[in-house]
């Protein structure tokens, strides 16, 4: 048995998990204003909460740079308080299990590669689109993480006049006054306005995979995260979009969307 965690700004994750069924799971908020010692201890305690004897390891997926062969975590958004957590001594020291931790976005690829959407492709891309825009690689079926477990970020590629994050997740409806949920009501309700603005985030959306296609030229793109949930309003323009790609063998990449939200735990439990 495995425990993975998914540590978020908002609420930390917990889930002991056999195979590729979660055994049992647990939630709390995250006290990310507060000290770092406060995070670790709820971390504990959700592991503590899910923990049994037969656990064999504790995977850790955190949005942040990370050394992943010392455990060392830095500069974590929106937790302020962790600028450099020496975290997987800490926790082998508390639970002598070992710990694994990588990037969250890294967990939720793995996850979907194994458990998921991505099962049975070789090379693979996994993109979370929320709060900003997060990605994983796979090649050659492995995870590839790079010095610091942050290869595949291309959201903060330059694009346009910023880069695709402003242009793919929170950052674009924010810049029109709205939200992902309430463009989709909108949309849903025949609201003119709402189908061309999501109509331009799928064009956006195109665009930034075609530049996942030129980097790692994947069998496989998986989309996660809030906003990949509003795919039936902005599917039919990003593959438009995609069919500008000027190499005939990209264009039939398969494009995919995750069904599970709970694949970073899965992810980071496979660590």
């Amino acid at each position: 048995m495995r425990i993975g965690i998914d540590l978020g700004g908002t609420n930390i994750r917990a889930a002991l998990i056999e195979g590729q069924t979660i055994i049992r799971k647990a939630k709390a908020t995250c006290p990310a204003k507060g000290s770092c010692e406060e995070v670790i201890e709820t971390i504990a305690g959700l592991i503590s909460e899910v923990l049994c004897d037969k656990v064999e390891s504790i995977g850790i997926g955190v949005p942040s740079v990370v050394d992943t062969r010392r455990g060392i975590v830095y500069n974590v958004a929106n937790i302020p308080s962790w600028v450099e957590v020496h975290l997987k001594d800490i926790l082998e020291e508390k639970f002598n299990i070992p710990v694994r931790i990588n990037n969250d976005s890294n967990c939720f690829t793995l996850g979907e590669s194994r458990f998921g959407k991505g099962q049975g492709f070789t090379d693979m891309v996994g993109v979370t689109l929320g709060t900003g825009v997060g990605a994983g690689v796979i090649i050659d079926g492995k995870l590839y993480e790079g010095r610091n477990a942050g290869a595949g970020e291309v959201g903060c590629l330059n694009y346009l006049d910023k880069d695709y994050e402003s242009y793919c997740s929170t950052p674009f409806f924010v810049a029109h006054n709205t939200t992902g949920a309430e463009l989709s009501a909108k949309a849903e309700a025949g609201d003119t306005e709402a189908i061309a603005l999501w109509n331009e985030f799928g064009c956006h959306l195109g665009e930034l995979v075609k530049a996942i296609l030129f980097a790692y030229d994947p069998e496989a793109i998986v989309f996660g995260g809030g906003i990949a949930a509003g795919y039936p309003h902005f599917e039919a323009a990003m593959h438009e979009r995609i069919q500008t790609f000027p190499y005939e063998t990209g264009k039939d990449v398969k494009v995919l969307f995750s069904e599970d939200g709970d694949m970073g735990l899965y992810g980071a439990s496979a660590l």
